[in-house]
């Protein structure tokens, strides 16, 4: 019965231990710029087609076209753990979807904020600070890159 417990507390606090890896600030998130990197005019567009887009060579991962950004709102991309925000017109930007208070994902973009779904915690989407706690640090800005219709990850 010892060996059990003691495998069943080894795994718990493995569990624990990631799901708490992804609670705090790696350090560069002060919910500065939101990690907007503008694409270069000679970048090629992404080609005109209804399904994902395509990332222009040597960029990270195609997450949306900028069309797809809400004006005021955003988009949230569980899979990849990042929230794309246009707090204005053309301008984008992007965090973190893992909450500061206690790891969770958040899981909508709607009025003008970021909301976690797990205890109420709302974050601005012009720079990710917190609107409504018990988040007490804003979410960590992320690096996208602009480029043409298409928004990767940096």
């Amino acid at each position: 019965m010892t060996s059990h417990s003691t495998s069943r507390r080894t795994v718990l606090f493995a569990a624990a231990a990631l799901t708490t890896a992804g609670c705090g600030s790696d350090g560069g998130g002060d919910g500065g710029d939101g990690g907007t990197t503008a694409g270069t005019p000679e970048a090629p567009d992404a080609p005109d087609s209804p399904d994902a887009p395509e990332s222009p060579e040597g960029d990270g991962e195609a997450l949306a076209r900028t069309s797809e950004i809400p004006v005021g709102g955003g988009t949230v991309f569980a899979e990849e753990k990042v929230v794309v925000t246009q707090p204005t017109a053309g301008e984008f930007k992007a965090f973190s979807a893992v909450c500061t208070h206690q790891g969770c994902l958040v899981n909508k973009v709607a009025d003008g904020t970021i909301d976690c779904p797990c205890h109420g915690s709302k974050f601005r989407v012009a720079d990710g600070s917190v609107v409504t706690g018990p988040a007490t640090r804003p979410l960590p800005a992320e690096q996208i890159i602009v480029s043409g219709e298409t928004i990767s990850l940096a």
